[in-house]
């Protein structure tokens, strides 16, 4: 039984592993070094603590997948910009939870005060995310040129907008 529900304290080491394995294995991410318990929970405080989302994917007990939104930028003039992200543990993709979990995180974004949704997308090759966003009528506002260097090589990175009105 696959379901979508707000993150619970007990959720954060899996979080932590499906990140850990975009971290050192991919570059969906530009971070290099994978983030601790105490991180992770840094974080979800923060984005509870603005009244975001912070979303997992749960599949027959187990957490597939995770997405949450924060503020796009720390300046106080974004406070109504706020950037989706979504992963997926790496056995689950394929099955429309990316679906499922984007859905749910744009209806609950909905219903704060944020205006604009933006997706920053690391172009590796591989279009599923793009895909995924164009489908719930994200656009491309641009794209950002060889500004991540990971695994030995420079990668783009696309900007998606969805206005939330």
């Amino acid at each position: 039984m696959t379901s979508i529900r707000a993150l619970a304290e007990a959720d954060l080491p899996a979080v932590a592993d499906i990140y850990a394995h975009y971290v050192t294995d991919g570059v969906a991410t530009f971070d290099e070094t994978p983030l601790d318990i105490g991180q992770w929970r840094a974080k979800a405080d923060g984005i509870a603590g603005a009244g975001l989302p912070f979303l997992v994917a749960e599949v027959d007990g187990a957490v597939a997948g995770y997405a949450y939104v924060a503020q796009y930028r720390p300046k106080p003039a974004y406070r109504h910009t706020v950037e989706d992200t979504i992963y997926l543990a790496p056995a689950f993709t394929g099955r429309g939870l990316g679906k499922l979990l984007l859905a749910e995180l744009i209806k609950k974004t909905g219903e704060t005060p944020a205006r604009q949704m933006i997706a920053v997308i690391a172009d590796s090759g591989d279009p599923a995310s793009a895909r995924l966003h164009k489908a719930f009528g994200f656009e491309e506002a641009g794209r950002l040129r060889a500004v991540g260097f990971k695994h030995g090589r420079w990668i783009d990175t696309v900007l998606l907008q969805l206005d939330l009105r």
